[in-house]
């Protein structure tokens, strides 16, 4: 069996314990055994030394009031910000009351339309039963108020995304810029974009649009890159040797051969929209995301089910509707008289419904499920919070998981020297990837403890690392039997393309209903949220290993254990990492919007600083999450990975 594990493992890459990294730690210990007595003597404690510390909220506040004093007054507010607050605010509202304006039936039978169109009958039915179900809940007008955001912020966040792609596409110069800017804007959880709006626009909606904006733009810009970069070479040199200028290989060949991936950017840019105007009600954009904060708020969980249903309802719509745009992209479509005859069957339920004043919603078709729903989250409370026999309850496993694992884990890392944070940071941003990576993962820490928020940041640190080692062991475990069996596979996809598409605060309902509020739940809507992403990537790792060397260690007798540790995991080594990083960077986002949910820290300032405009609070917290956010991102993002990103 020893020749078989030298067989099976000779194609494995090299392990942590390389000689380099060896050599990368003795420079390591060898730096920390000058610097430390250093830093130990200068700033004694455990803690980082206020000396270290630049007080922000003064000139923030500063900023902030002159912000607030200038913005009805001054000329950048007046002819541009003013101008494009406006802007937004009309084209809101002008697809807000044209949906109106249609009505119910209207909308209903042209969202049907458009599915049949793209996607076939089941997916027509589907939309159709998903829209009446908006209504059915009693939400018809907030899902109208949302779907108007939805449509302005996604319009924008394509031609933004598109503009900035296309330039990334056809410039190396300018894609070496963006690079770095759309890494780092992937990486920020989303509360980090509504600070800046509401400093420039104020609460309401033109912040929470111009914020989904820069949020949802990114994917666009990336895929739109990638599909010019990634056209047939042979395809583009046939249209050169025609004589066509830049231009006309640009919209004859490129754009063409690039239509895949320009779906994918908008499905992927719709879904982050939809993410964040949900999350954007903090600020003010009401809609669906309005009533689950405020029902939240109050720990109304069935008020807060009632508004989340068609919130997940319109993602996996708008998900499957676009997804199914792009797989059947270039097969023949309906013909022009099926079009027609579709267009003026939709056009006649919409002035059908019109004429017989099937405007608004009927109040007396509205199901009330708040107050069953609340009922059933009583009977929980009683019966099944505590006290249960043997298992004991789930508040009792929130609270276990709280005093045997966040606060040991908290206590832990507040107890270690600053200077002992930065160097283990510096270690294993350095052993995974170059020095530059390690650089900037140490200054992003250190800018944490420069702002004086070093506690908070460690408090949440330690929620991310509970819910990430919960994740991975979970999700790789999961991935691993979806990799090996086809059967499982079948029945668990559904199931991850539904979470996926879930907008991340609606994973803030069930855990609230389930574990009542605190840190521990914070933690469990962060690791079903990152598990879809974690599964799917290590699944597809898995899967995606040489038949080759499987079939070698077959042939030579290895068993399907032996197979999976000694071939199939060393393999899989880049996908398992990049299921790492994605898991990390998913779970940040959802643990900071748990602040909502009493997870506190950084989370929690944030919330506090937009709730009582203390926006110094807020920004300062918010900069720390970015400066948390790209070290953790670089501490878990592999040299293949960028390096695989550099030949895309």
């Amino acid at each position: 069996m020893a020749t078989i594990t030298a067989t099976a493992r000779k194609p494995a890459p090299p392990g942590i314990l390389t000689h380099r990294a060896v050599r990368k730690l003795l420079i390591l210990a060898l730096a920390a055994a000058i610097l430390a007595p250093i830093a130990a003597t200068q700033w004694s404690g455990a803690t980082w030394p206020s000396a270290l510390t630049v007080d922000v909220s003064e000139p923030l506040g500063k900023a902030s009031d002159w912000i607030i004093d200038n913005r009805d007054t001054h000329p950048l507010f007046l002819y541009f910000f003013g101008h494009v607050s406006n802007i937004v605010v009309i084209a809101v509202r002008a697809v807000y009351l044209a949906l109106l304006a249609v009505g119910w039936a209207g909308v209903t039978a042209i969202g049907a339309l458009v599915a049949w169109r793209v996607a076939g009958v089941r997916l027509a039915a589907g939309t159709a039963a998903a829209f009446l179900a908006c209504g059915l809940l009693g939400m018809w007008v907030p899902t109208m108020q949302t779907l108007a955001l939805m449509v302005v912020a996604v319009l924008a966040s394509v031609a933004v995304g598109a503009l900035l792609g296309l330039a990334a596409g056809l410039s190396d110069r300018m894609d070496r810029v963006l690079r770095p800017v759309l890494d780092t804007m992937q990486v920020l959880p989303a509360f980090a974009y509504l600070l800046p709006v509401v400093l420039v626009f104020g609460i309401g909606v033109p912040a929470a649009v111009l914020a989904t904006v820069v949020y949802a733009a990114p994917p666009m810009a990336r895929l739109t890159s990638l599909g010019l970069r990634g056209a047939d070479r042979e395809v583009l040199e046939a249209v050169e040797s025609l004589g066509t200028t830049a231009r006309q290989r640009l919209l004859t060949a490129r754009i063409p051969l690039a239509r895949k991936e320009l779906l994918l950017g908008v499905n992927q840019t719709i879904m982050m929209a939809l993410s964040m105007a949900v999350i954007a009600s903090v600020i003010g954009a009401g809609g669906l995301g309005d009533r689950v904060y405020q029902a939240l708020a109050s720990v109304d969980v069935g008020a807060a089910l009632a508004a989340g249903i068609p919130i997940v309802l319109l993602a996996v719509v708008l998900d499957r509707v676009t997804g199914a745009a792009g797989e059947r992209l270039g097969e023949s479509g309906k013909s022009p008289v099926t079009r027609l005859y579709a267009l003026v069957v939709a056009a006649a339920v919409a002035l059908a419904g019109r004429l017989a004043g099937f405007l608004d919603w009927p109040d007396g078709w509205d199901l009330n499920i708040a107050e069953p729903v609340n009922r059933a989250v009583d009977w929980m409370t009683a019966h099944l919070y505590s006290g249960v026999p043997v298992v004991g309850g789930t508040a009792d496993w929130a609270a276990h998981f709280t005093s045997w694992v966040l606060n040991p884990l908290r206590e832990g890392l507040q107890w270690l020297p600053w200077w002992s944070v930065l160097l283990i940071v510096a270690a294993l941003a350095w052993l995974i990837g170059t020095w530059r990576t390690a650089l900037t993962a140490v200054l992003a820490m250190a800018a944490i403890g420069v702002l004086g928020v070093w506690n908070p940041s460690l408090d949440t640190l330690s929620q991310v690392l509970a819910a990430v080692a919960v994740t991975l062991v979970v999700g790789f475990a999961t991935g691993i039997a979806a990799a090996r069996s086809d059967r499982f596979e079948r029945l668990l996809r559904p199931v991850l393309d539904v979470f996926q598409t879930m907008p991340q605060f609606v994973y803030l309902i069930p855990v609230v209903a389930l574990f009542g509020v605190g840190r521990a739940p914070a933690v469990a809507a962060a690791v079903v949220y990152a598990l879809p992403a974690v599964v799917r990537i290590t699944a597809q790792g898995l899967r995606q290993v040489d038949p080759a060397a499987m079939e070698s260690a077959r042939s030579l007798g290895a068993t399907s254990g032996q197979q999976l540790r000694q071939v199939q995991l060393p393999l899989a080594r880049p996908a398992l990492l990049l299921a790492a990083n994605q898991g990390v960077v998913l779970v940040l986002a959802v643990v900071i919007i748990g602040g909502l949910v009493g997870g506190g820290a950084l989370g929690y300032q944030v919330v506090f600083g937009l709730a009582q405009g203390d926006l110094a609070t807020g920004l300062v917290a918010g900069a720390a999450i970015v400066c948390l956010g790209l070290m953790l991102d670089r501490v878990t993002q592999p040299t293949e990975r960028r390096t695989t990103k550099k030949g895309a």
